[in-house]
């Protein structure tokens, strides 16, 4: 297995964590329930590792993409960049996470209110990784990619034309 691999399999892990994190924090705000709290702040932190080791892979997944044929240096530049801001956020919500699990642990007053602001932050971050995933996605997968679609279409409009001949 290969950094390529290893990026394509952990740049769903952000995603996923944070989306599941979010569901599992409401819930265990409805149902107050502090252990819950804590499994969605774990769920935070283990995608803000997925995060950054889904960055530090992506030099590796650029290297061998870069070169092939149909692949748009600037859809992989627009994707590289976001990574950055994706990494960033994901980061802030494992560091907010411990913040919480801290706050929960000392019975803070203030634990209810860090649990409220945590649901925004998941929030954001989700976008934020989820739109990261779709411009990866944008790279290879020529179903997500308007570009890519456009090119099929005109393939095919150029062989329907030959067979028409």
């Amino acid at each position: 297995m290969n950094p390529t691999h290893v990026h394509l399999m952990i740049t769903h892990l952000p995603i996923f964590a944070s989306a599941l994190g979010l569901l599992v924090l409401i819930y265990g705000i409805w149902q107050q329930s502090t252990s819950t709290k804590i499994a969605a702040y774990g769920l935070f932190v283990i995608g803000s590792i997925g995060a950054g080791i889904a960055y530090l892979t992506g030099e590796e997944a650029e290297e061998t993409v870069e070169h092939l044929a149909g692949i748009a240096r600037s859809t992989i530049h627009t994707h590289e960049e976001a990574a950055m801001y994706a990494l960033v956020s994901m980061i802030f919500l494992g560091l907010a996470s411990i913040v919480g699990i801290y706050s929960i642990w000392k019975s803070m007053p203030a634990e209810n209110k860090i649990s409220n602001v945590m649901i925004l932050l998941a929030i954001v971050c989700f976008s934020i990784v989820a739109r990261v995933g779709y411009l990866g996605g944008q790279i290879r997968h020529s179903e997500v990619n308007p570009n890519n679609i456009e090119l099929q279409k005109i393939d095919t409009d150029d062989e329907s034309d030959k067979e028409n001949k």
